[in-house]
């Protein structure tokens, strides 16, 4: 894809399939090569092209006239959508999350099982009043992963993807295509399509700019997660006009090469090697230090600062060896010979593990204030919101 591509973004009608009478036969594949070469796709071909394709925008936002100087943005993995009620009660009225200008929200469903079947991004857009833009990443053969494979019901729509969401319009709406990090049809939860990138030029009172929300390959390795960074940066450098630009989400900067539980479990290991203190407290919450070098470094060298628009050191996401659902969702990747380890090495600094995952890069804006993580997110019944914190960053675009 390159930068002068013409996009037409599309209506959530765009999406209407009925690809799931065929999920049956494609379950039996073990690799997307096996599928794409089979009879039964090459029938569904066109169908799940034109929802990988697609873009789709709707605007919901009434017309904003106020004068503002910053811009107020918050990333967020709100881990599919599945506490639906909460989330949009957070981001209504919780003092750090309310009233943001720009989200960037990565893992959102459309007509999943695991998430009551809602259309996550539309039904946020309508309660928050805002614009928004979803690009669909893959269509789910299955009800998830982990705890998600029991969710009452049936999938309808079967599509997971992420949206940007804004009080201002929305202008040059495309997604950026991603190459996968393993083949997404070997092993337990299998899905077509690939992660994309979605990016926008907005115009706001404070100054134009550019934002790309962008989630990175959870299953691969910290190489796969470079290149992946350096495709959206290449296609950020070619847009014209340029513009300041600011780009979040999550990066899934685990310091893992994840591709594989073999690769992964090694790596366990050698982090034990390293000291199991040590690692937990300089590198999991500080992955630009070492294991996830290469992608900062690539940032930095194309002037992206990172460091001063987030909250350094301050873990996203957090492993608690009690929390029955992650150890559930971490065995179908991870051996279960494999737990009596994690769970001593956990309990060597106290039965949690926070890693920083999600993150904010921008060149040529100012922050304003301090970046913040947000934790400690839970609905009304005690729930957590998602796995992932909340991040959030105010900042002024350069003037052109």
């Amino acid at each position: 894809m390159n930068a002068e591509t013409d996009f037409e973004n599309h209506s959530p009608d765009i999406l209407d399939h009925r690809l799931n009478e065929f999920f049956p036969e494609l379950l039996k594949f073990d690799s997307i090569e096996a599928t794409e070469k089979s009879e039964i796709y090459r029938r569904i071909k066109p169908d799940v092209e034109r929802i990988l394709n697609a873009v789709v925008q709707e605007n919901y936002a009434p017309t904003v006239n106020q004068k503002k100087d910053a811009v107020a943005a918050l990333a967020w993995n709100i881990e599919r959508g599945n506490r639906f009620g909460g989330i949009v009660e957070a981001l209504k009225n919780h003092e750090k999350l309310k009233d943001k200008d720009l989200l960037l929200l990565t893992e959102l469903d459309y007509g999943m099982a695991r998430s009551q079947n809602r259309f996550v991004a539309r039904d946020l857009a309508k309660e928050l009043k805002l614009n928004y833009a979803f690009a669909p990443c893959y269509i789910a053969l299955q009800k998830g992963s982990g705890v998600e494979e029991y969710a009452a019901g049936e999938n309808t729509k079967s599509l997971h993807g992420l949206a940007l969401f804004s009080k201002y319009a929305l202008k040059n709406v495309h997604a950026v295509p991603l190459p996968n990090g393993k083949d997404k049809m070997f092993g337990k939860e299998k899905r077509l399509g690939h992660l994309r990138a979605l990016v926008a030029d907005i115009e706001h009172p404070a100054g134009d700019f550019r934002v790309g929300a962008l989630h990175l390959d959870a299953h691969s390795s910290r190489r796969h997660r470079h290149l992946q960074m350096r495709i959206v940066l290449d296609y950020l450098d070619a847009l014209q006009p340029p513009l300041p630009t600011v780009i979040g989400g999550d990066w899934n900067t685990t310091t893992y090469n994840a591709q594989s539980a073999n690769h992964a479990i090694a790596g366990y290991f050698r982090r034990v090697a390293m000291g199991v203190k040590n690692v937990v407290k300089n590198h999991y919450p500080h992955p630009d230090r070492y294991f996830e070098r290469g992608l900062f470094s690539e940032l930095e060298r194309r002037d992206y600062e990172y460091k001063t628009l987030n909250e350094i050191g301050a873990g996203t996401l957090h492993y608690d060896m009690e929390n029955a659902a992650y150890n559930t969702n971490l065995g179908d990747w991870v051996p279960r010979w494999c737990f009596p380890f994690i769970f001593w090495a956990a309990r060597r600094v106290g039965g949690r593990v926070s890693a920083r995952l999600d993150w904010f890069a921008g060149k040529r804006i100012e922050v304003v204030g301090k970046p913040q993580t947000i934790s400690d997110l839970v609905d009304a019944e005690n729930v957590s919101l998602s796995d992932h914190d909340a991040i959030t960053l105010d900042f002024a675009p350069q003037k052109v």
